[in-house]
């Protein structure tokens, strides 16, 4: 299938075509929107762009419906003539929670694969980082003050801050490469949840679109280009936790050719341990669009960020039992950091005459960082204790390139999409220190970082015809890695090369029924430090994937999604940046089964619920000792959401994981737990009062867990035990938004 890209000379324009978009009341994109003809098969997933495109469609009458979940279901009367485009602007309005019209294709797109901004507005939400617990069998966890990138758990990885997650907003990349703390670090704190317009996600390493670190999966968040209204929003919560968040649309009327606005946040928070974190966060972020001649759009976008947080850290669970403290205090309570992060991007969009797209894109990133942690007390060094800084300064420029068209081959319709891009981190006096107090004591790595990655990919899906598709990709990437160490005053660099093939087949049973199998090879690179002494394919470590599956709606009402899944990796080796030094864990393989339901109870209520088994294992380790430390086994998330006319809307969720081992043996646990949270609002046309509640049960469980070797002040030997920050206690926030 790539290869046809080849042979352009026998693509044609479709006959009988429908194209257009589809729009929200303010003229927003709607991606993830289902456009469908009643009478017939026939029907497709709004892109990003919220462009849709049906083609061969025998000349007739028909009746053209488009769905989404919170949104007025469409429908209109449309003439289809041979040899002839119509092009339409559907513009839906909100509405009830609606499953009826949804979708299910033969296409690639996944019917239920957007949280839109009626998921994100429905759950409790204090950072743009808790939206990834949106996505099924996703878990996070904070272990370090509220400021510090959460830690993510998903398809049996322990993916520490971001190493088997490929992470994006707006097209630029969340994930630091090399980081001073963890290869592949990705800090979401930098988004305004009010500014989400969507978020697209996936799992596997199945899309010729995303290269490094998306082995497990995929999360993108799109940012709104216009606000539905101005607002100012203000939150306050126990611990003495204040919130106030505002957006203003720069331009009117809303209709106009250029739109664009200005969002503001801060944040502060004393966190419900004994001593104060003193967590701070300010956010400002603007984008501009503007529509140009030929329906070409021309989008520029500027953010800031920056936070400072101190930490109780990760305690031992004998210091809390021998009553020493309690499980909200701490050992070492200087602990904590402070980073920043500023972006630009500028992003082109041209529509050709035939219906194809050039998108590209260039940004520029700058990001600071600063963290002091201790997790083994005072195991190294008795006298000083153990604490550690983590320090770097970097830039990050990129371009990507990015052409959709859509032609037939062999007189079948034919998709082609051609990629290319690059990124380069240029990462200075990334150090790695012994610390008393946050006070410097000696350097145990300090030095500069230059990491380039260049990448190709080709990406074609053949409709084979209406039940059938067949979806084939290539990409190429290259890395070149260089380090300069100040400690031994030496340079050193390295490169390597990765082809990435992707194959993936959809099969539509009929009009209620979709399967599909999904193969391909993804990776994760490694930090430079590491790359610069090894060769070999520990540079780029190869993943396989398969995936079996099926979207089916049993009734109008309800929908089942199902998957049964492989992925093997060849090389868990990523750099352990809280010691200096590489831990590779050998080859392993990850089998498990995804259950997805989505159930219209009610017009007004809505039900949902996720189910994730896993069995991660290591395949080089005898079995017994074979565990993967803390890989999540099963997982749950689910709950009822409503939406009323009188203006009352809400949710109330839980979220569960099971008990997982915490070392290779299983002989130490990390417990699991079940939570539930709820949120109410009361929305009218100026203003809206909500209230969330966060564990509603008060229930004790620890958030973040490790098994870790430390030894306290007064101990005459080390201790080797589960470690943890303590999971929020009952959690209440009161809300008040006006609109304007």
């Amino acid at each position: 299938m790539i290869l046809t890209t080849l042979i352009l000379c026998f693509t044609a324009k479709g006959q009988g075509i429908i194209a257009g978009r589809v729009l929200d009341e303010h003229k927003e994109s709607l991606a993830g929107a289902h456009i469908f003809l009643k009478e017939t098969s026939f029907g497709t997933i709004a892109n990003g762009d919220g462009k849709f495109r049906l083609k061969d469609i025998p000349a007739g009458t028909y009746t053209l419906g488009v769905s989404f979940i919170g949104y007025e279901t469409l429908s209109q009367s449309v003439d289809v003539v041979d040899k002839s485009t119509l092009s339409l602007d559907l513009v839906m309005e909100l509405g009830d929670i609606q499953l009826a019209d949804l979708v299910v294709s033969a296409s690639t797109e996944q019917p239920v694969n957007t949280l839109s901004p009626l998921d994100i507005k429905l759950r409790p939400t204090n950072t743009s980082q808790d939206i990834l617990r949106m996505v099924p069998g996703l878990f996070i966890a904070q272990h370090a003050g509220g400021g510090k990138a959460e830690q993510i758990f998903l398809r049996g990885f322990d993916i520490d801050h971001g190493t088997d997650l490929n992470l994006e907003v707006d097209g630029l990349p969340v994930n630091m490469v090399s980081h001073a703390h963890g290869q592949g670090y990705s800090d979401l704190h930098f988004v305004i949840p009010e500014m989400i317009n969507y978020v697209n996600f996936d799992k596997g390493p199945y899309y010729a679109n995303k290269g490094d670190f998306a082995t497990a999966g995929f999360v993108d968040f799109q940012t709104k280009n216009v606000m539905e209204e101005n607002f100012i929003k203000l939150e306050g919560a126990q611990f003495g936790t204040f919130r106030t968040v505002a957006g203003v649309n720069l331009f009117s009327p809303k209709n106009a050719k250029t739109q664009g606005y200005i969002g503001t946040e801060f944040f502060r928070s004393d966190g419900f341990v004994e001593s104060s974190q003193n967590f701070n966060r300010f956010n400002i972020t603007s984008k501009i669009s503007t529509r140009l001649k030929n329906e070409d759009n021309l989008s520029f976008g500027a953010s800031f960020f920056t936070s400072r947080w101190d930490a109780s850290g990760q305690i031992p669970t004998r210091a809390v039992e021998s009553g020493i403290i309690t499980r909200f205090g701490s050992i070492d309570n200087t602990e904590g950091g402070e980073t920043s992060r500023a972006n630009l991007f500028l992003k082109h969009v041209h529509s050709f005459s035939d219906g194809a797209y050039l998108t590209q894109q260039a940004y520029a990133v700058r990001y600071d960082f600063s963290l002091y942690s201790n997790f083994t007390f005072y195991l190294n060094d008795p006298l000083n204790g153990d604490q550690i800084s983590q320090k770097e300064s970097r830039m990050i420029y990129g371009y990507k390139a990015n052409y959709l068209s859509e032609g037939t081959f062999l007189r079948k319709d034919l998709t082609t999409e051609l990629g290319a891009g690059f990124r380069l981190d240029d990462v200075n006096d990334v150090s790695l220190s012994n610390t008393v107090k946050r006070e410097f004591r000696e350097d145990i790595q300090r030095g500069d970082i230059h990491e380039a990655n260049v990448n190709l990919y080709v990406n074609e899906t053949l409709r084979l015809s209406e039940k059938w598709s067949v979806n084939g990709a290539l990409r190429f990437d290259y890395f070149n890695f260089r380090y300069r160490d100040h400690l031994e005053n030496t340079n050193k660099s390295a490169g390597n090369a990765i082809v990435s093939p992707k194959l993936n087949v959809n099969y539509q049973l009929n009009t209620n029924t979709q399967f599909y199998v999904r193969t391909g090879f993804g990776f994760h690179s490694n930090d430079a430090r590491v790359v610069t002494q090894q060769s070999g394919p520990e540079i780029l470590p190869r993943a396989y994937g398969v995936d079996l599956g099926t979207n089916t709606k049993i009734t109008d009402r309800l929908f089942l999604h199902a998957a049964l899944w492989v992925l093997d990796l060849d090389q868990e080796f990523v750099y352990v940046g809280d010691e200096g030094i590489v831990e590779p864990s050998g080859k392993t393989r990850r089998t498990g089964v995804d259950f997805s339901l989505r159930y219209e109870v009610l017009p007004w209520l809505f039900l949902d619920g996720d189910l994730n088994i896993t069995n991660p294992k290591s395949k080089e380790e005898p079995e017994g000792q074979d565990y993967i430390p803390l890989a999540p086994m099963i997982s749950s998330i689910g709950g009822l959401s409503f939406k009323m006319k009188n203006g009352i809307n809400g949710t109330l969720r839980y979220r569960y994981i099971g008990d997982r081992a915490a070392n290779e043996d299983k002989s130490v646990i990390a417990k699991g737990y079940f939570l539930a949270d709820a949120v109410v609002n009361y929305t009218q046309q100026k203003f809206e009062v909500g209230l969330s509640a966060e564990n509603i049960f008060d229930v004790v469980w620890n958030e973040a867990q490790f098994d870790t070797e430390s030894r306290l002040i007064d101990e005459p030997e080390s201790t080797s035990e589960i470690h943890f920050t303590p999971g929020t206690p009952l959690f209440l926030k009161l809300k008040v938004s006006f609109f304007f």
